[in-house]
């Protein structure tokens, strides 16, 4: 059986947590998706002050200290705003969901759009966008965040040029740099004029009202990143996205940290490692396709241990296969259909195909031992 969860319908911060199983979440969202040494060891030490010692890697590229007590908030948010790493007001926080590729060098665009876009946002004339509402520049010579969430998209098209995106569509608009950020905010300010009830972009598209001046083919995202050595660094992951203050810590000691959606964490100009505990470097790692939430009893409404299950299936799950585990029919991990979707219930676990976690099971109320036969 399945229990009615409420849609909160906004994402937490860290002016604006969010109440859960084990206390405050408190979101933090860097600035260009990048932490400096300090300020990650600074996250860690706040988090081992406030917090339960425990952080989750966000699918949008944040962290989220968790377990912060109602009257740690305050002094958690003025050691965050010492490090810089707090908007000046809680709208200006939630407007400002930019999701940034891992993979630039300083100096290009990526770097530039993503600090134009921040300053915009900013300011008082900024479109008021739904909470959930985000961008992504992805602007690499081939798009990696095209299955991240993001509602509009910087990417470059097959010759290079820089474009425009509005998701859902399969074409974008060519735009400069110089020209980019003002395109990005009147695409926002004709979503907000078109959406009627909705709340993501690919809601309007679907519904075939299509923003003007888009013909230039996107290219198809095909990289899937995994834990390795690149030109920008050391990427290692992370099961689940979870790890203890010390692993963070330990990771900052060896270089600035990029996050990303993919439950990655690149280690900028890392070149090798000591093996970190929590860390995965083993690009074959099953808990790598593994997506989890929370589940209970850190999350109010969960209804099963999602970690725990995960720990059971992960061996027994095929070389190519992925898995997403919700604690709930909410499907916060991994909102989107997935191969293969458990969904805890009242009464054991829902087994869906090729859906998500919401969407009518093949099999209700399966033990855990039961799900092995049918991964």
């Amino acid at each position: 059986m399945t229990a009615t969860h409420k849609v909160k319908g906004w994402c937490p911060g860290a002016l604006r947590p969010m109440m859960s199983g084990d206390g405050l979440v408190v979101r933090v969202r860097p600035f260009g998706g990048r932490l400096r040494r300090a300020q990650a060891d600074g996250i860690a030490s706040l988090a081992a002050a406030h917090g339960n010692g425990l952080l989750d890697l966000s699918s949008r590229g944040n962290i989220q200290i968790r377990g912060v007590r109602e009257d740690s908030h305050a002094p958690l948010i003025e050691g965050l705003t010492a490090m810089g790493l707090i908007d000046p007001t809680p709208e200006i926080e939630s407007r400002r969901n930019i999701l940034v590729t891992p993979f630039w060098r300083p100096g290009e665009d990526a770097e530039v759009l993503s600090a134009l876009l921040t300053e915009q946002l900013a300011l008082a004339n900024a479109p008021d966008l739904p909470g959930k509402f985000g961008f992504a520049i992805d602007t690499g010579a081939e798009p990696v965040l095209q299955n991240a969430s993001a509602d509009i998209r910087f990417e470059r098209d097959a010759g290079g040029g820089l474009m425009l995106v509005a998701d859902g569509m399969a074409q974008g608009r060519p735009v400069t740099v110089d020209t980019a950020i003002e395109a990005a905010l009147s695409l926002a300010h004709w979503f907000i004029e078109n959406a009627g009830g909705a709340t993501r972009m690919k809601q309007v598209i679907a519904d075939g009202r299509i923003p003007d001046g888009a013909f230039i083919p996107r290219q198809a995202g095909r990289a899937t990143p995994k834990p390795g050595y690149t030109p920008h660094g050391a990427l290692v992951g992370l099961a689940f996205g979870k790890m203890q203050v010390e692993t963070l810590s330990t990771l900052a000691k060896h270089g600035g940290l990029r996050l990303t959606p993919w439950r990655l964490v690149l280690v900028e100009s890392a070149r090798q490692l000591p093996d970190v505990a929590g860390v995965i470097t083993d690009p074959n790692n099953p808990f790598l396709r593994i997506t989890a939430c929370t589940g209970a009893p850190r999350c109010s409404q969960g209804l099963g241990d999602t970690h725990k299950l995960a720990q059971h299936l992960a061996p027994h799950l095929g070389d190519h296969k992925t898995l997403h585990i919700s604690g709930c029919s909410k499907g916060c991990a991994h909102p989107r259909p997935a191969p293969l979707t458990i969904t805890a219930q009242t009464d054991g676990f829902a087994l869906i195909r090729d859906g998500k976690a919401s969407d009518p099971p093949q099999h209700n109320g399966l033990s855990a031992d039961a799900l092995k036969d049918h991964l």
